[in-house]
């Protein structure tokens, strides 16, 4: 959302959207399906709300990797299987220097069909940890 002058402009995402149950509460995700889309990912925000994020859909369920090039607040990367068990959850990867050149930017990843980015601590406290399941059943295959 933006103030300009005396007018509010709301700024609505352009992605699709999907609630996802965690053990201890529900998550809005918006849901990154194309390889632009994933690309972005949470680039740019400043803000990522509590039980909101992102949910990243790959075709098949294979080894993904993952930075934070131009993200600007740290965040939790889950890793999810196909069969929605998480496989493993990178917690607090911290924000990089804008002037770090690629190459240099630390990259987290396993195997997934799946990448859920949330704020950092959030897995943690919405009881997200390798092993559990999450029920993606609903989420729109990737394009």
């Amino acid at each position: 959302m933006f103030k300009v002058a005396a007018l509010t402009i709301v700024v609505a995402s352009a992605l699709a959207t999907i609630v996802v149950h965690a053990p201890k509460a529900d998550l809005t995700l918006e849901v990154a399906r194309t390889e632009s889309q994933r690309e972005h990912g949470l680039m740019d925000r400043r803000v990522v709300s509590p039980h909101t994020g992102m949910l990243f859909v790959f075709e098949r369920d294979e080894k993904v990797d993952f930075w934070m090039k131009d993200t600007l607040v740290p965040l939790d990367m889950i890793f999810v299987a196909a069969d929605g068990t998480v496989r493993r959850v990178f917690s607090d990867v911290l924000v990089v220097a804008p002037t770090l050149p690629d190459e240099q930017i630390p990259r987290e990843g396993a195997q997934a069909k799946y990448v859920i980015e949330l704020a950092a601590g959030e897995a943690s406290a919405d009881g997200i940890a390798a092993g559990v399941k999450l029920d993606l059943r609903g989420a729109p295959p990737a394009q």
